[in-house]
Formats: structure tokens, sequence, C-alpha cells
């Protein structure tokens, strides 16, 4: 579609190469570093614990809705005004918040571990609060949201929770199942860790606001 947009991600190692290949096909709009936080240690470098996230569109005409990806923070050294009103954040039961737009800079989402419902035996799954920015920004209700690599499912699963067709393509069979169990979950469990009341929050500040209410687990493929 002439207003569609394309996502890659890779590692430092590919993130050249990524590059080039979308520049000669696609509009190069930026690239996002996503900081998962998990990593292996290493003694003799440094520990790989992020992704580029290569954003490119079809055209100059794409959908951007960067209102529905907004990002809520705790402010540390609240300011007022004159009149000793917040400015640009609201006080709340539990602290002091600032919603902002995001930016190319993502720390707030790590990746899925072992107590997060979410998560399966894929070595490279995505969390689903990141696929949720990236198909919120780039899409409306009833759009077509389509995964070449889909994996586990995940970004079929939150194009599900979020109103959205989706198709995706998976070779491993054990993945294609955990995918169709994971979109049958979806059916009633609409919620996405990180994401309530249309807003994403940072780390460990959710705590008070958000109630999980999913009770399954995915592990080799069965429910429990």
């Amino acid at each position: 579609k002439p207003n569609a947009s394309i996502y890659v991600c890779g590692d430092w190692k590919s993130s050249s190469p990524i590059f080039r290949v979308l520049s000669k096909y696609f509009k190069v709009q930026n690239r996002i570093t996503w900081e998962r936080e998990k990593g292996r240690g290493a003694k003799s470098n440094w520990k790989n614990c992020s992704e580029d996230i290569w954003f490119a569109t079809v055209s100059d005409n794409f959908i951007f809705n960067s209102d529905d990806v907004m990002l809520k923070r705790k402010v540390i050294a609240p300011y007022r005004d004159d009149d000793g009103k917040p400015r640009d954040w609201y006080q709340e039961d539990d602290g002091n918040y600032r919603l902002t737009y995001p930016s190319n800079l993502w720390t707030d989402i790590t990746v899925p571990f072992w107590s997060m419902p979410e998560n399966t035996d894929h070595p490279t799954q995505k969390p689903e609060k990141l696929l949720a920015k990236i198909i919120l920004a780039s899409s409306k209700e009833g759009d077509f949201v389509f995964d070449p690599f889909l994996g586990s499912g995940t970004t079929s699963v939150v194009a599900k929770k979020l109103g959205r067709k989706y198709c995706g393509i998976e070779i491993d069979e054990l993945y294609c199942c955990l995918a169709e169990k994971r979109l049958e979950i979806a059916d009633y469990d609409k919620s996405i860790q990180g994401y309530v009341d249309g807003v994403f929050w940072e780390r460990n500040t959710l705590k008070k606001h958000y109630k999980a209410n999913r009770i399954f687990q995915l592990k080799d493929g069965v429910l429990s």
C-alpha cells in the first residue's frame, strides 16, 4: 500500500546491511534503539543488550499516530509555575507523572522473562509492548499487519488485541502451534503488559495501577 510502513529488527552486526537494503527500496524514516536490558555478561567486551529497529515507509504519505504511543513517566523533580500549579505534569495517589511523546530510544520495554504470561521458549521473542508501540503508531483499527517471520506469534497476537487484521508466516511447526494457542487466548484477554489506559508506562511504575488478570502461561506449547 502507498501509505504502508515496515519495521526491521537487527543487532549491531546486521544493522548496517539492513539500512542499505531498506534505503534502496523504501524511504528510511528513523532508527529506533531498543534497550532490552537482558543480555549475556562479558569480561572482555561490552554486554550486548540493545537492538536496532529500522522504521521505513513506502512513500512520504504514511501514518504515524504519535498521540497513541505516549509514554507515562514518573516526575522526579516536579516544577510548578508562579501560581503553584504543576508545569507539564499531574499528581496521582502514588506519585507525580508526565505524558511524553515517544523518542527513538526505547528504554521502557524488557524482553519477556519467565514470570511473564506472554513468555515462550522462542529464543528471540519480542515483547507484546514493543509490537504494541509499532502497531499503534503506524496503523489504524482495521488495517492489515503482516509478519513474514512470525515466530511464536507476538505480532499477530498484538494486532488482534488492538483490532487490526493480521497474517504471519512461520516455518517451525512448534512455533505455529504456540502462535495459534496465543491467538486463542487473545479472544478473551486483550491486556498488554505495560500498556494501560491508552498509554505506555515506564518500567516498574505500574504496580498500583495494573492488576494482572492473565492466568495462563505458555511452556512448551502447554497451558498452565
